[in-house]
């Protein structure tokens, strides 16, 4: 790699630490990798989120060297059951079931607590000999044979590649003119831990509900974790709601069927979104994760969409290094919007026109829903396919996530 430069990460979230764990990796100590983040300063992480971890993304993580120190604390998802009902029905039929494995003993995906996964990525991170620097990125200056990156404590780096995972709300893509399409959702998620009487068995549950969906999803232990949608109206107000309140309106929607509930920690509302960036690459710089494409968690694939770009930039910067390229010149970083975009786009598409057709009173929508659920739970080559999607197996995996190491 021409001089040497190095290359600089914005963002030490999951996609970030794990973009520079793979990297360095991959190219060697000879390279320099630096991840920008004020957050790094912020440990351990008190982040008191969950996330399902899809099978290819769990044998990222697996030959990154992390999994080991996350397992112990991960809750496998055994079987996921789909219901379709009104909030005030007295039953909800299911409708659709999910056996848990996408190959013996492979649970399709994971619940991990974030806090724990971040700490691991930062200590493997570190352990590789990547800098971790507790400041963020205030500007950069690109070139034809590099990027000039400022950090906010007055440090300059020279990098053939400045990536962004920055977040949603990118001020990397905003300042390299990237503008994004998409749209709010009148919608909020409402996450919080739950916890209950009962074994849950590892089953996920997703409950459509005229709203939007009501996500229980297992955590080790008698405890869950909900990601539950509502109106932007009813999420403010409910969040709102005294402890008694809150429990009266979290039971309607939970039921007693894992006994007596409990929610463990405050619930927070987060508005949801629809966009896409209008490119995931610009002169020295890559997008990745939510700086490159937010959608609805209706089908918990937004964090594993970010680790398949993590995935695919790794792969596409070490083969171009190794054949002594410039990992951040044009025709580098265009194999990797080639193959991200239109995974992209097509994962959007499917969440939104999901999101359409369960978050509604129509009782013809519903009819033909629920046919379509019940037609799919008895075609078993079906279901297998939905399942190897969910779990991030179909079209080109990149190597990482077939649990190749780069």
């Amino acid at each position: 790699m021409p001089g040497q430069r190095s290359l600089v990460i914005c963002g030490g979230a999951f996609a970030g630490l794990a973009l520079a764990v793979a990297l360095r990796q991959g190219l060697g100590p000879d390279v320099p990798v630096i991840v920008a983040d004020p957050a790094l300063g912020q440990r351990p992480s008190r982040d008191p989120r969950a996330t399902a971890i899809v099978a290819a993304c769990r044998r990222l993580f697996e030959t990154l060297g992390v999994w080991g120190q996350v397992a112990p604390t991960a809750q496998p998802i055994t079987d996921m059951v789909v219901t379709d009902s009104r909030l005030e029905d007295a039953t909800r039929p299911v409708f659709l079931t999910f056996a848990g494995n996408v190959e013996p003993g492979e649970p399709f995906a994971h619940m991990v607590e974030n806090r724990y996964l971040i700490d691991a990525l930062a200590a493997r991170a570190e352990a590789e000999g990547v800098e971790l620097r507790a400041t963020a990125v205030s500007s950069f200056d690109t070139g034809a044979d590099g990027v000039s990156v400022t950090l906010a404590d007055g440090a300059v780096i020279d990098a053939s590649l400045l990536v962004a995972a920055d977040g949603a709300r990118s001020r990397l893509r905003e300042r390299a003119g990237i503008a994004t399409h998409g749209w709010d959702y009148d919608q909020s998620g409402i996450v919080v831990t739950v916890g209950h009487e009962r074994e849950h068995h590892g089953r996920a549950e997703e409950h459509f509900l005229p709203a939007g969906p009501f996500a229980i999803l297992p955590l080790t232990g008698n405890r869950s974790s909900l990601v539950w949608t509502e109106t932007r109206k009813d999420a403010t107000r409910i969040v709102a709601l005294d402890d008694a309140e809150f429990h009266a309106e979290l039971e309607q929607r939970f039921g007693l069927h894992l006994g007596e509930i409990k929610a463990l920690d405050k619930p927070r509302a987060f508005p949801l979104g629809y966009f896409v960036a209008r490119s995931f690459i610009a002169e020295r710089l890559a997008l990745i994760g939510d700086a490159a494409h937010v959608i609805h968690p209706i089908a918990g694939q937004g964090l594993n969409m970010g680790l398949r770009d993590v995935a695919a930039l790794a792969e596409v910067v070490v083969d171009a290094a190794r054949l002594g390229m410039d990992p951040g010149q044009a025709d580098v970083l265009e194999r990797y919007q080639r193959w991200r975009r239109f995974d992209t786009m097509a994962m959007g598409l499917a969440t939104n026109s999901l999101n359409f057709l369960f978050s509604n009173e129509s009782t013809l929508l519903r009819t033909v829903r629920d046919i379509g659920l019940g037609l799919v739970d008895r075609t078993p080559p079906l279901k297998s396919m939905f399942i190897r999607q969910a779990a991030g197996l179909s079209g080109e995996v990149p190597r990482l996530l077939k649990g190749e190491a780069l």
